[in-house]
């Protein structure tokens, strides 16, 4: 395949568009980062409930724990206590789940937010450029095999506008079916021209 042409104009044409095409993509996927890191922020009052939850589960456990120890009352202070306990797991089960949607959030507000423009610009440009790399690596192939120039005049004369062909000769068909040469070159150097390649030589 050929990705780009060898006359200047077209070549700049091609590098301009590639240019915008990936500049767009680039920008929405920054744009995806940028919104990704902004509602992932959303987990922070989740993390904030996590190690307050934590600090009191912990904390009460440990006083359940001593409270536990006490002659006589010890094991109904434990009890008391051990709601503390079940209050900072709760605590810490809440803000797990706070946690866990923001993720889910960071990921799949940028992804539904980049994902079409994205795949609009692929689906306009990626095709583009590959026909044209085929169809340019196809024709590049053909001017350098024997009896390739009449395989191209023939692409031309199924291919260009009448009014390119008439520049070339009054009977391109006939000229080229009676093999002359000149014409014959005329038509293939201009399916070439088309696609912004140099003569084969």
């Amino acid at each position: 395949m050929k990705w780009y042409a060898d006359r200047p104009g077209r070549f700049l044409r091609q590098v301009l568009a590639d240019v915008v095409a990936l500049g767009w993509i680039g920008g929405w996927i920054w744009l995806g980062v940028q919104v990704h890191d902004t509602v992932r922020r959303l987990r922070a009052p989740g993390d904030g409930l996590v190690n307050a939850g934590s600090g009191l589960r912990d904390t009460f456990r440990d006083a359940a724990a001593s409270a536990g120890k006490v002659p006589f009352v010890g094991g109904q202070l434990a009890d008391a206590l051990g709601a503390g306990t079940n209050a900072g797991a709760t605590l810490v089960n809440a803000g797990n789940g706070e946690i866990d949607t923001a993720e889910s959030l960071a990921f799949w507000v940028p992804f539904a937010l980049v994902i079409g423009p994205v795949l609009v610009a692929l689906a306009i440009w990626l095709p583009l450029r590959i026909r044209y790399a085929r169809s340019a690596g196809a024709v590049r192939r053909l001017g350098r095999l024997d009896g390739g120039e009449d395989l191209l005049a023939l692409r031309a004369l199924t291919r260009l506008p009448l009014r390119s062909l008439a520049q070339v000769s009054d009977d391109p068909a006939g000229d080229w079916r009676k093999g002359r040469r000149k014409v014959i070159g005329e038509l293939a150097a201009l399916e070439q021209n088309a696609l912004g390649l140099r003569r084969s030589t």
